[in-house]
């Protein structure tokens, strides 16, 4: 599937918290995310307000609970309503996390999935039918795991071989590569190194808490920190600039300094435009054996 970024620059996910902080942001974010489930069906106050930014900037959707890996049928109900979303709202990309979430009810966690190949090849063609049904690609998101239960793939294969098997795009998220390469001890750089650069929508980058030395919790409650903006310029070098979203969730801080991040983002999206005249190198995955 060849890519084309639903949007430019930095964005900043869009909380019910920071509609009124948020309101003279202006050019200071180039789009925003929103999790649909939150705001399906919401009128009154909020959904004017939810109206008022939407006809101001591009939109993009990033969804909690469908389950996309999960064992139980997928919720057509909930996609109706989101391909109804999408559609009032001009959504520019739906993406979901590479996880499930839900058995007889929801769970109200991200759990992993086995890195087996059976897996590989049912959560891929539950994206197909989500894929099928919205009537446009979707985007998976690698998520931050803390287990990795009857592993027979590198959590690299097995993400490599659900984009391709499913044929859909990929939501990169730089702290989670920055979490797990510390958690499980790989080297995130590799890991990086062996992505579909020519699969990825667009980007994340958050905070996270320091459990332990050797134990990262991927929080979305903190500032970004030095190693994973580092990581953010490699895979800048590796794949072009591609579009980038700031993610945080709670201890929100004032509005002032949520949007120095996202023009931290800006900047580091110019300083690789502005020294690499060719920008390119879209890397292909390459599955460890």
């Amino acid at each position: 599937m060849s890519n084309q970024y639903p949007v430019t620059g930095a964005g900043l996910g869009l909380r019910r918290s920071l509609l009124e902080a948020l309101s003279s942001a202006d050019d200071a974010v180039d789009f925003m995310e929103v999790a649909p489930e939150n705001w399906i069906n919401v009128g009154g106050r909020f959904g004017r307000q939810l109206r008022e930014y939407t006809e101001r900037y591009p939109l993009l959707c990033h969804g909690l609970s469908l389950s996309i890996a999960g064992p139980t049928e997928l919720d057509w109900e909930l996609l109706k309503n989101i391909k109804q979303f999408m559609r009032d709202h001009q959504v520019r990309c739906y993406s979901e996390h590479l996880s499930y979430c839900s058995d007889d009810g929801h769970l109200y966690d991200l759990l992993p999935i086995p890195f087996t190949g059976d897996a590989v090849r049912f959560v891929a063609n539950r994206i197909r039918q989500v894929q099928d049904f919205l009537e446009q690609p979707m985007a998976i998101e690698n998520i931050s795991y803390y287990a990795a239960p009857q592993q027979e793939l590198s959590e690299i294969d097995f993400l490599c071989a659900v984009l391709e098997e499913a044929d859909c795009n990929l939501l990169l998220d730089v702290n989670n590569i920055y979490v797990n390469s510390v958690n499980h001890g790989y080297e995130a750089e590799n890991f990086l190194a062996a992505l579909p650069g020519d699969r990825i929508a667009y980007g994340h980058i958050a905070g996270h808490f320091v459990e332990a030395e050797d134990l990262l919790v991927d929080t979305h409650g903190a500032d970004v920190i030095d190693p994973v903006w580092r990581l953010l310029d490699s895979a800048y070098q590796h794949f072009g600039v591609f579009p980038t979203l700031l993610e945080r969730d709670f201890n929100l801080p004032p509005v002032d300094e949520l949007l120095a991040e996202v023009s931290t983002i800006k900047t580091r999206q110019k300083d690789v435009i502005n020294t690499s005249p060719t920008n390119a190198d879209s890397d292909q995955c390459e599955l460890q054996t």
